[in-house]
């Protein structure tokens, strides 16, 4: 072997074996607070670096709820704003005027047996158009008899 082949020659101890073994032993305790100084360092770093996230994210929600705010404001003014559709139909669309409900209760109906037995023939019962005709139910069955 050459002196080309390593790194040089070594340095010579220097101290007594005790000594050498406290400087180790300084040296390794000086890197294990180095290694947790440097922990500690990263761990407040990345805290920090998520608090600042979690601010940033916070602005955001903030802000795109403001905007939807105004979203759905312009979109309430924009309903507000076109003009009323009708809700009326028929007459009172017309002529403006609410047509009257007619009272009905005194009006006779006319009593025509073709209509009466074509009720009956579509299902209803004596009962019911002895009801709408106001007459008796004998008065129908006689009808329906003939």
């Amino acid at each position: 072997m050459d002196s080309s082949w390593g790194a040089g020659p070594r340095a010579t101890p220097t101290g007594t074996r005790d000594e050498r073994e406290q400087q180790r032993s300084e040296a390794r305790n000086r890197r294990a607070a180095e290694r947790i100084a440097a922990a500690e360092a990263r761990t407040e770093a990345r805290a920090a670096a998520r608090d600042t996230q979690s601010q940033a994210r916070e602005q955001m929600r903030d802000q795109r709820r403001a905007e939807e705010e105004q979203r759905r404001a312009a979109a309430a003014d924009a309903r507000d704003a076109r003009p009323k559709r009708r809700s009326s139909t028929g007459s009172l669309a017309r002529t403006g005027h609410a047509s009257e409900e007619r009272d009905t209760r005194h009006y006779a109906t006319e009593v025509d047996l073709d209509r009466l037995r074509l009720l009956h023939r579509r299902g209803a019962s004596p009962a019911a158009i002895a009801h709408a005709f106001k007459i008796s139910e004998d008065e129908v069955a006689a009808a329906l008899a003939e």
